[in-house]
């Protein structure tokens, strides 16, 4: 394995990962200087990598020249201090697009989400998986959720038949088939935590070998995101314990109250700092006054807790 391979496993295997939200103008258009000034706060925390265009990042409704912007932006910023990792998907040609886009910025992976909308056999993930990665030359890390999730024996498959998939992201909060996935495929890949807010079953994951997930409340409290992941690895327990209890479980009750808010809670929670990245785009919807008043109490709450 050469030496820049080895470096991108082991920080996507050892660290916070950072999920940047995309910023938008008041008229909804990618604003781009709004991005950079964003990606340059990032830049300034001790993070093991961006991710940036993600689930948290809209990516299901980018434009590829929005995302060309977002991909060159962030290559430019972070100056390889961070590996630089971006999504694609939705078709299959679009996939191929984007993951050429993103080779021609400087990304240094891409992230596959699921297929766009319908639900399909193993085979057919398979087959929708192997031709993106044998359409790019750059490490993969397979987003194993929704509508496409492969069970383990077509994920070794994968890996088998495509060398430059790296990782698996688990969206599922499944234990029992993470933990048959991770047996069965063992150290060939790396394995990342990515349930929304996965900070809530960071525990489960961290007793199966899975050090670390992607964090969107690091949009809005990076301190107490990287305080936790600290607490979290050095077997801090009353400390993981009451993070938990105060801040993200009362953060995923207000997050489990509409569909998209965890997305949209985030970009709210950006505002509430400072940080305001805009509204969400349609089909997603910006949290009412009342709840953005409970998160604000919650964000509050979380500083008392560094």
């Amino acid at each position: 394995m050469d030496t820049d391979l080895l470096n991108l496993k082991n920080a996507l295997g050892n660290g916070l990962l950072s999920f940047p939200v995309t910023d938008m103008n008041e008229d909804g258009e990618f604003d781009a200087a709004g991005y950079r000034k964003r990606i340059e706060w990032f830049a300034g925390y001790n993070v093991s990598a961006v991710f940036v265009a993600g689930g948290t990042g809209e990516f299901f409704s980018l434009s590829a020249g929005e995302y060309r912007q977002i991909v060159h932006i962030a290559t430019e910023v972070i100056q390889g201090k961070q590996p630089v990792i971006s999504s694609v998907g939705r078709s299959i040609p679009e996939a191929i697009e984007f993951a050429r886009i993103a080779a021609e910025a400087g990304v240094k992976a891409l992230l596959l989400m699921p297929p766009y909308l319908v639900g399909s056999p193993q085979e057919g993930l398979y087959n929708y998986a192997k031709t993106i990665l044998d359409n790019t030359d750059l490490p993969v890390i397979y987003y194993n959720r929704s509508n496409g999730v492969l069970k383990a024996p077509f994920v070794k498959k994968l890996a088998d038949a495509c060398p430059n998939l790296i990782g698996v992201k688990d969206g599922t909060g499944d234990m029992q088939e993470l933990n048959d996935l991770i047996r069965t495929v063992g150290d060939r890949l790396v394995f990342i935590g990515g349930v929304p807010t996965a900070e809530i079953i960071s525990e489960a994951y961290l007793s199966i070998g899975v050090n670390t997930y992607s964090s969107a409340v690091f949009n809005f409290v990076p301190e107490l995101a990287l305080h936790f992941y600290q607490c979290l690895r050095a077997g801090h327990e009353v400390e993981v314990h009451k993070i938990i209890q105060e801040f993200y479980i009362p953060f995923v009750r207000l997050r489990s109250r509409n569909k998209g808010y965890a997305v949209s809670l985030v970009k709210a929670g950006a505002q509430l700092i400072g940080q305001g990245a805009g509204s969400v785009r349609a089909p997603l919807v910006m949290p009412t006054s009342e709840e953005t008043e409970l998160l604000e109490k919650i964000i509050n709450k979380g500083k008392e807790l560094l």
